[in-house]
């Protein structure tokens, strides 16, 4: 490799570059350019924001201290929106103060620039980053792909609609609860999305059956977690939704299935997914019975605390489910 094939693009991208100094502008826009780079500019963080909603750029380089807008705050919104929030950001500074630095990376950002830079070191930062998104893209599209695979599960049930974003939603604010970090939560996301994925193996007249399933047709359904831990495997790199998607049917007194895993060494993350997926399935009518009432699934989950379901994470669910505001209505009468 060359020197300036190591400056030079990979592939074209999308910058974003927020300063108040047209000087710096300029020298930035010059430089991306003359590497291969697309390249918007804005002089205010106002300015900076609302293009950013408009071209989705991929990568932010952006002032800290801009007159109308703070560079860290913009960093935080960037972030913490599900959209962008893998949408790397490279901080100028002309300080080197530590509380600052501090500040942006809690943030996210993801490097700092201190003027007056150097813009070969620039390029090289800049094509590290966007190296590391163009893979984690590919990532995001695999994560798509299972996506529409387990709502094409969920379409084959007319009675579970909308069930995997319910589980999914109700696991998150229980991770959340129990103090999970960002990255087991995304774990427990995607578990709870892709927790039934595994039942694009099960046949529709053993799923749709609407009475008792003998022997043969049960062996069936118990497979699914084993079947869908095997699709979701290659999503490993997001602290992926494996051991949800595994272990989401095994009991805390240990006559769960597949491996009869007892209490804690059950993972986690699949003993929340559990307690969001019985209520759900509790709450919703089947082919084979009539949904209960919020307040008699809850009831269930309290009765079951550890036998079939872990107490704490029992716990910390009602909780959560009768603060909120579909549950509510139910609070009086538990």
């Amino acid at each position: 490799m060359t020197h300036l094939d190591r400056l030079h693009a990979n592939w074209p991208a999308t910058i974003l570059v927020a300063d108040d100094e047209e000087s710096v502008r300029s020298t930035l826009r010059h430089a991306l350019e003359g590497a291969g780079y697309y390249v918007i500019d804005a002089s205010t963080g106002s300015r900076a924001v609302a293009i950013g909603e408009r071209e989705r750029p991929d990568l932010f380089i952006l002032d800290i201290s801009m007159p109308d807008a703070d560079g860290v705050e913009i960093c935080r919104a960037i972030k913490s929106d599900p959209i962008t929030r893998l949408t790397p950001v490279i901080h100028l500074t002309g300080q080197t103060d530590r509380a600052e630095r501090l500040r942006a990376l809690d943030a996210g950002s993801d490097e700092f620039v201190t003027k007056p830079f150097d813009v070969e070191e620039l390029l090289i930062r800049v094509r590290s980053l966007l190296r590391t998104k163009h893979l984690t893209d590919h990532l995001v599209s695999a994560e798509a792909v299972l996506v529409a695979l387990s709502r094409t599960v969920e379409a084959r049930d007319n009675y579970t609609e909308k069930h995997l974003h319910r589980v999914a939603d109700r696991s998150v604010e229980v991770a959340r609860r129990m103090g999970m970090s960002e990255r087991e939560i995304e774990s427990v996301r995607l578990g709870g999305l892709y927790h039934d994925l595994g039942k694009i193996a099960v046949p529709d007249r053993v799923l749709h059956k609407p009475s008792t399933l003998d022997r043969a047709e049960y062996a069936l359904v118990r497979r699914h977690p084993e079947a869908g831990a095997e699709i979701v495997r290659p999503l490993r790199a997001f602290d992926g939704p494996e051991a949800a998607v595994l272990h989401h049917h095994e009991r805390f007194d240990g006559t769960g299935y597949p491996y009869g895993l007892r209490g804690e060494e059950i993972p986690l993350a699949a003993r929340i997914v559990a307690v969001a997926d019985s209520f759900d399935a509790m709450t919703t009518d089947r082919p084979y019975r009539l949904a209960l009432r919020a307040e008699d699934a809850l009831q269930r989950l309290d009765d079951g605390r550890e036998e079939q379901w872990d107490p704490l994470v029992v716990d910390v669910f009602v909780t959560q489910y009768v603060g909120s505001g579909e549950g509510r209505e139910v609070a009086e009468g538990l």
